[in-house]
Parts: structure tokens; sequence; C-alpha cells
């Protein structure tokens, strides 16, 4: 756990326009700095970031926060990933809170397989500069039509035909032998002896989510009886069927298109990202699994495939689609000409030529696989079978009505009725839905039999944050006082600790010029006197988030920036949103308005908390409405219904809502 001490150093050490500036063109424009939204695309700057306030908002998709958050967003990491990301950046040391003396052992020892995964990396771009490097690997790089800059972007290298070349650089530096081999990068026989796992090949480092080198693909030059591609063994690092080739460098650009393409090999991915097609991925030395296919979704739900057209790239893209479509996600595919790859096509192609092939040519999965399977159409038993698996792959949608379209299509498109499709639909939903059953009571008698079995699942969390990791659009459980609430947060985050200075002859005038109160006690005063609490939990919980660091008296910025800092992001985004000075309040907006700061507070926080009490009384009118039909007395209900309604009236009057609402 990370001390609040060390979160609040870091929240007072980060400039945001530093920070976001490590990812965005910054303009500066007054006491601000302008931009185009690294989360959407435009061509009109939108996105402000402001120094005074430590947030950025854009205006055209609404994103905002502070610098924490703008990790988060643009690197799709969690909050702790994110403290930890801007503890390194600026140099502040984090020292866990109350680690066991077990978690300060794998804590270090995660630390120096990183680092040591780091001087590999190094090492093997390294040698790209001079000897055999430069003129074998770098020449191959070159022959494959990559530019110097491509080649130090993905940090890619060679490894020397020596057997202990990076074994003994990395001795020398001061690493471990252990950690050598248990991050993969060394071999040990029987007798001993201790190699180099990758030797005289082209190396094309693995990064995790965040950027981390956590293993290595290698290619040979040669032919003959040799394998192509040795990869890295999983380890505490890495598990490649988590893992995705060139993720790193992709995942803003495939949020920001809400798209990715799915490419089949390293060399794939490196050419198109140069060509300037800059989501896209590969699988790292495996087909694809249901791991990867969640990460992908992690940055967008829609994915086109674009494998080799041979047989082996035909049955990977068919697995594919069915794992996709199985995660509810949305699958086109893409055919390259025959004899091209997505490789060779971009050397001999623009951007433009390549943009308009992909635009003319993507096509939905059920096209694809009729396709490739339209020479199976003349015989009856092969086209039955291509009839199935169209079938079973609409099977894997999760969703009935989209089921349901891709039958019409598949219908229509192969000449059988959706009435068969369907019934072999039905039957392969309910054989998995089987299989699954099945595995469960597996896993649990296997759990039962072995009551210590704690699963031991290849812990990636530093890397790639859960699904239920990533922000949620908080939920809203009353709509009817939702903005009146959103209304008295507005005030205490903007103007919490002002004085709220009222005129002698005002009924909220304390009596005395000394007793005066601020607008945060004023506002929890009228709320706490009946014992009012905020209906919406989000709304609930930034209040009470406030309130803890008013009672530890501390400054309203030092509240912001706390608020802003809080790992309940919901909290913290709306902290932000309410920071922002465009925010439109219920009552009339004081951008509007001539009147001074003081004066404007003394008219309009006292008529927010009448607006939140004649809000309060509306919802109980419209619960004691839906509930009169089933009442056992009626009379009784309907007479508390016009007491309310009285007092509705009366509140109405007196908030003057025609003129000031």
């Amino acid at each position: 756990m990370i001390p609040q001490e060390t979160i609040d150093l870091i929240m007072d050490t980060v400039r945001i326009d530093d920070v976001v500036g490590d990812f965005v063109s910054l303009k500066r424009r007054g006491a601000s700095f302008v931009a185009c939204c690294p989360f959407h695309n435009e061509k009109t700057p939108s996105f402000y970031v402001t120094p005074s306030k430590g947030i950025y908002k854009c205006f055209g998709c609404g994103k905002a926060g502070n610098a924490v958050s703008f990790v988060m967003e643009h690197e799709h990491c969690s909050y702790v990933e994110a403290i930890r990301y801007l503890a390194d950046k600026y140099h502040i040391e984090i020292v866990e809170e109350q680690e066991s003396a077990e978690q300060i052992v794998q804590r270090q020892r995660h630390e120096s397989l990183m680092l040591v995964m780091d001087f590999a990396q190094k090492f093997y771009s390294g040698n790209l500069s001079s000897g055999e490097g430069r003129s074998v690997g770098h020449a191959y790089y070159r022959s494959r039509g990559l530019e110097d800059a491509t080649i130090a972007e993905y940090g890619l290298g060679w490894a020397p035909s020596s057997r202990t070349a990076l074994h003994d650089a990395a001795i020398a530096a001061g690493f471990k032998e252990e950690y050598l081999l248990e991050a993969g990068l060394c071999l040990q026989y029987d007798d001993g002896t201790v190699v180099d796992r990758f030797r005289e090949r082209v190396t094309f480092p693995i990064h995790s989510v965040n950027g981390k080198t956590i293993a290595f693909s290698c290619r040979t030059l040669k032919t003959g009886d040799i394998a192509k591609y040795v990869n890295s063994p999983d380890t505490p690092l890495y598990d490649k069927s988590r893992c995705l080739y060139g993720i790193a460098l992709a995942k803003s650009e495939i949020a920001r298109q809400e798209r990715c393409y799915l490419a089949e090999g390293n060399v794939d991915v490196v050419t198109l990202h140069q060509t300037g097609v800059r989501n896209v991925v590969a699988s790292c030395g495996t087909a694809l699994t249901v791991q990867q296919v969640r990460l992908i979704k992690k940055f967008t739900e829609n994915v086109t495939v674009m494998y080799d057209g041979d047989a082996a790239g035909i049955h990977a893209a068919q697995k594919a689609i069915n794992l996709i479509l199985g995660e509810g996600m949305n699958v086109s595919l893409l055919l390259f000409p025959d004899g091209d790859d997505p490789d060779s096509y971009c050397r001999k192609h623009t951007l433009e030529e390549l943009q308009a092939f992909i635009s003319g040519h993507e096509m939905d999965f059920v096209s694809y696989l009729y396709e490739v399977g339209k020479d199976r159409l003349h015989d009856p038993v092969k086209r039955s079978g291509l009839i199935n698996e169209v079938a079973d792959a609409i099977a894997c949608i999760p969703d009935a009505v989209r089921r349901s379209v891709f039958v019409d299509t598949a219908a229509a498109k192969l000449g059988i009725s959706s009435e068969a499709l369907f019934e072999r639909i039905i039957r392969t939903r309910a054989r998995a839905a089987e299989e699954q059953r099945k595995a469960e009571i597996r896993e649990q008698r296997y759990r039962d039999n072995i009551p210590d079995y704690i699963p031991q699942q290849q812990d990636s969390a530093d890397f790639y944050p859960a699904p239920e990791q990533q922000l949620q659009a908080p939920a809203i459980e009353n709509k009817t006082l939702q903005q009146a609430e959103k209304d008295l947060l507005y005030f205490l985050v903007t103007h919490g600790r002002d004085t709220l200075d009222f005129e002698s002859d005002s009924e909220y005038y304390s009596g005395s010029e000394e007793d005066k109160t601020d607008v945060a006690q004023f506002i929890r005063d009228a709320l706490e006197s009946d014992g009012s609490v905020m209906a919406n939990s989000l709304y609930r919980n930034a209040y009470d988030e406030y309130f803890r660091h008013y009672d530890a008296l501390c400054s309203q910025d030092e509240i912001v920036r706390k608020m802003m800092s809080c790992p309940d992001r919901a909290v913290a985004d709306l902290t932000a949103e309410l920071s922002i000075e465009k925010y439109r309040l219920t009552v009339r907006n004081f951008a509007s308005s001539m009147t001074a700061t003081s004066s404007w507070l003394v008219a309009f926080v006292p008529k927010s908390i009448i607006y939140y009490n004649e809000r309060r009384i509306q919802y109980a009118i419209d619960t004691l409405r839906s509930k009169l039909g089933d009442a056992s007395d009626q009379t009784a209900v309907m007479q508390k219904i016009v007491k309310l309604q009285a007092a509705h009236r009366r509140i109405k009057e007196k908030l003057g809502r025609d003129k000031t609402i």
C-alpha cells in the first residue's frame, strides 16, 4: 500500500502541463495550454490544460481530470500504476506500508528481473551499431524496409553469435546469474554451464502495456533445419497467453480510432506502424487466446483480423473469429492479394493506398468464411461443413439480436433456411454451456479434494489491469435529486472555504460579524439539521471525502488536490469536472453574472439548499404516488401527498423558481 503522505508529495510535485506534455504537443493560450485532444479525433483544439488548477479538460469529448487521471486514461493503467509512473518521472521513492519480509523479497526480485530485462534490451539494441550486429542485424532490418527511427522505437536489436555474450556483459554489470536464468535470457545445462538463450538472431522485444520489456521474440536469418523463431519462455514477468506484441505503442491509437488491427507476425506489426497504421498488434508466438482478446477489449470492441491468406493463416483467422465474437466484440477480416501479407503489401504501397484497400476489402466474418470456403459450395458434404462453421461462429455471439441479424445474412449468402441455422446454433450453444458446466464441476471437485490449494495464476496485474479495474460510469440512483446534489458539491469544491457575508437583515445572518460561517459549514448545517444525506452514492462519497479533509483543517486548494488524487476515481473525476469553470449550475450561472463573488455566494448558496429541499419534497411526492395503488389506507397516503404539495408550493414560492432557476 502506498502511504498517503507519498501520494500527497507526488501530487504536490507534479506539473499537469509537464505530464500531459510528454504525450501531447501543448501550445500556450493565456494562463492555460491548448492542444488537440489525445482521446478523440479532432482538427480544432478543444483540449485545455490549466496548470494553476492542476487539471485538464476536453470540451469536445468531456474528458477531464488531474495528472493521475490523465496517465490512467492515456496509458490505460490502474490508479496505483499511474501513481508509480509519476513517482518514477519525478524521482520520488515509494516505500510501501506494512510490507512483510516475504513481500519485500518478492518486490525486490520483481524489480531485479525488470532491470535485467531492460539491460538485455539495451544490450541487443546497442549491438546494431557495430560488428556483426551492424553488418548482419541492421542490414536485415533495412532490407525489410525498416527505418532507423522505427528500429529504435521498437527497440529492435541483435543477439551475437557468441555463446555467452549477454551473460558475460550482464555479470560484468553486476547482475546475478540467477536473474538471467529466471528471466529466460539464459539456459543452464546439466553440467552447470550457463549460456545465452538467444544467439545469432535479430531480436524483437515484447513489452508490457506500460512499455516495460518483459520478453523477447528472436528470429534466425539462417535457412535449414532450425527454428525460425525462438521466444522467451513463461517467466514471473511474462505469460505469452496474456501479452500482445506492439500493445504499448498501439494502445492509445487503438482507443482513439476505436479499432484494433490484429496481424500475424512481429514484422507485420512494425511495418504497418511505420507505414502509418499505428493501432496494430500481434499475438506473441502463440495462437490467439481469450486473455489476449480481453486485453484488446480494454481499449476497443472492434477488431480487424489481417492474417496471411495461406491455409495456416485462414485456419488461425477462423479460430480468432470465434474467440473475438465470444467476448461480445465486433470482428471484421481482410484478405490481401495472393502472394502478399501486411508486410509485403505495405512495402509496395503508400499509406493512402493501404487505407483505401482496407476500406474497400474489409468484410464481416460471414462474408470472410464464405469467401475462403466458396470452393466447397459445389460438394454437398463440404458445403454442409462450411455452413456448420458459419453457424458455430454465430453461436459464439452472446447477444441474441446480433445472432439473429447474422443468421439472416448467412442464410441469404449460403442459400439455406434461417431455421436450419438456428437449430445448429441452439445445439452448439447448449453443448458449449454443458461443457462449461462440467469444467466448473471438475474445477470445484479439484479444489474440494485439495483443501489447501490456492489457484496460482500468473499475476501480471502490474502490467495488465483487470477489466474490473477500468473506470465505469458511476450509476445515478436518484435522478430527481441528481442536479441539486451536484450543485451543492459544486459550491463545496469551488468555494467551500469562502466566507458567507450575509447582511444584518438577512434571515441567515449569524447575529455577529465575528461569527460568520463559510460555504461548507453552511451547507453541512443545512443538510444535517434534519438528518439529510445525499441520495446518490457518488455525490455522497464526494461529500464525505470533502469534509474528511475539511475537518482535518486543510486549505481549499489542498482539499481539491486530495480529492482529485483520491483512490475512488469516480470521486476524483467528479471533482475535476466540478473544478472546470464551464460547469453549468441549475441556478443562474456565475459566468453570466456581473456581481462580485461574495454577493453571488450570498444569493445562490442558500437558493441551492432551497432547491435541494424542493427536490427532496418532489421525490417524496413521487414516491407516495407510486405506492398509492398498493396502499391499504389510500386516504392517509393522499393526506400526506396533499401536505407535501402544500409545502412544495411554499418552497417554490420562496425559491422564486421562475426568476432564478
